[in-house]
Order: structure tokens, then sequence, then C-alpha cells
């Protein structure tokens, strides 16, 4: 009942900066975590960053403290992921997803939007 759509991404230069966004609808209090995982040609998936709906508390993977921040809009429909000082590394389909609670395990997550594409040159 809870549809999610990133966009957002595209082509940038190392060091340079991104804002993605997930659009949510519908039942949306279902879910108290949003969440972003990533995931390479060939690379296994990577959880990024995440956040609650409720208090707005963050959880961030070690890649990307520092560089990235996850934010949310207080009417619960929207969570973006802006990304600074970008690396070649970090070139991926970034999905959003929906949990119950905020973690960074890809298996309880389980409403998941399409996937937008962020390729970052040297």
């Amino acid at each position: 009942q809870v549809q999610l759509v990133e966009s957002g991404g595209g082509l940038v230069q190392a060091g340079g900066s991104l804002k993605l966004s997930c659009k949510a609808s519908g039942r949306t209090f279902s879910r108290d975590a949003i969440g972003w995982f990533r995931q390479a040609p060939g690379k296994e998936q990577e959880f990024v960053a995440a956040i609650t709906w409720s208090f707005g508390a963050t959880y961030y993977a070690d890649s990307v403290t520092g560089r990235f921040t996850i934010s949310r809009d207080n009417a619960k429909t929207t969570v973006w992921l802006q990304m600074n000082s970008l690396k070649p590394e970090d070139t991926a389909v970034y999905y959003c997803a929906g949990a119950p609670f905020l973690n960074r395990v890809a298996r309880y997550y389980d409403q998941w939007g399409q996937g937008t594409q962020v390729t970052v040159s040297s």
C-alpha cells in the first residue's frame, strides 16, 4: 500500500554533489523507517543510510559518514539523501526502501522503489 519512487540520480564529477529524493505515497505510517541502499554492477548490495519518520533518527554506513546526509519532511512524504564529496566508488543504483524500524539489514525492508542511477566520474 506504500509506493516509493526515487529520483535525482545522474552523472557527476568526483568531488561533486547530488541530492536524491524518495517520494512516498499511500499508507506511509505503516512503516517508521526509510533506508537507502545501493548496488553497483557485480557488487553486493550495500546499506547507505536510514531515517525514522517518527523522530528523524538517523543511521549511516561508515563509508558515507560525514559526506552524506539523510533527511525527511514533516509531512512524511519525502526522504532526501544529500551526497557530497562524491567518489567514483559511490557509483551505483540507489534504492530507497521502507522498514518497520531503523536498521541496516536489507531483508527487514519490505517496500522498495525502482532505483535511480548515480554515476561519479574521475
